[in-house]
């Protein structure tokens, strides 16, 4: 791990993940998000957009393959109920020796790095949480840290994006948050040919005939408005190959239970 020194004080900074991810899709979702990050001016300053959709529909996998297309180092925050000011920033540690040391969130590991910050499920967070990051998302861009009296301004280079499950807020997100939180960029379940192929992307294994199948079951999810997303059936797929592997059966036969097991029995009626 890489240390730094800020007045005085040393920082050990969190790595930047390396993910096995590939956005398949809606290309143009991908260029609005990769805009709302640029700069065309000296006055100018980067937005702090959010990804806004249920659970499953890649707007983590988005986020990285934005970061990924401009060619900085990606770092992810997992935001939660519990999530302190101090955990978005600076905790200390007891290092190897029992002395004191200065850990840095990922958020600010990516502020002192240039990198790009994803925070997942931003509105998990509380407000408490949320106050500690106001000054960094709006053109004063930088973070306090009261635990070691330091403020940390964000590199020119630094980027975030907020991922926000529609349907599993745990907290109101603030209102003075929400303004600068922008722009909103929702991201909806895909057509059919755009699922087959992220489909295709994470289960190259898999025949055409089981995806397909596969695909006509979500589609029929969406169109009853059900929250059934690109990972379930990734799942379902995967889990009716695997019992195809261990049983010797033909994977059709047992893609309904697979579904069974997946998303439960209710789910049996989008099935052909």
């Amino acid at each position: 791990m890489q240390t730094i020194t800020l007045d005085g004080i040393a920082l050990t900074l969190a790595n930047p993940i390396e993910l096995p991810l590939n956005w398949v899709g809606d290309e143009e979702i991908l260029r609005q998000l990769l805009a709302a990050w640029m700069v065309i001016d000296e006055r100018d300053l980067p937005f702090n957009p959010r990804l806004i959709g249920k659970p499953g529909v890649g707007k983590t996998t988005l986020g990285y393959a934005a970061a990924k297309r401009l060619g900085r180092p990606v770092y992810l925050f997992q935001a939660t109920m519990d999530t302190r000011p101090e955990d978005l920033i600076i905790t200390p540690v007891i290092g190897p020796t029992g002395a004191i040391q200065y850990a840095a969130s990922s958020l600010v590991s990516a502020m002192l790095q240039g990198g790009v910050l994803i925070l997942d499920e931003g509105n998990r967070m509380s407000e408490k949480a949320w106050a500690s990051l106001a000054p960094l998302l709006d053109d004063r861009r930088y973070v306090e840290s009261i635990i070691t009296g330091l403020r940390v301004k964000a590199h020119p280079d630094f980027r975030i994006v907020v991922t926000m499950n529609e349907d599993s807020s745990t907290f109101e997100v603030p209102e003075y948050i929400h303004s600068r939180l922008q722009p909103q960029l929702y991201i909806d379940f895909p057509q059919a040919d755009e699922e087959l192929a992220i489909l295709k992307e994470n289960l190259p294994f898999a025949s055409n005939a089981i995806l397909s199948y596969v695909v006509d079951f979500l589609q029929r999810g969406h169109a009853a408005d059900e929250p059934y997303s690109v990972r379930d059936g990734i799942n379902i797929a995967r889990y009716a190959l695997k019992m195809m592997t261990a049983t010797l059966k033909d994977p059709r036969e047992l893609l309904p239970l697979a579904v069974s097991r997946i998303l439960g029995d209710e789910a049996l009626r989008y099935l052909k």
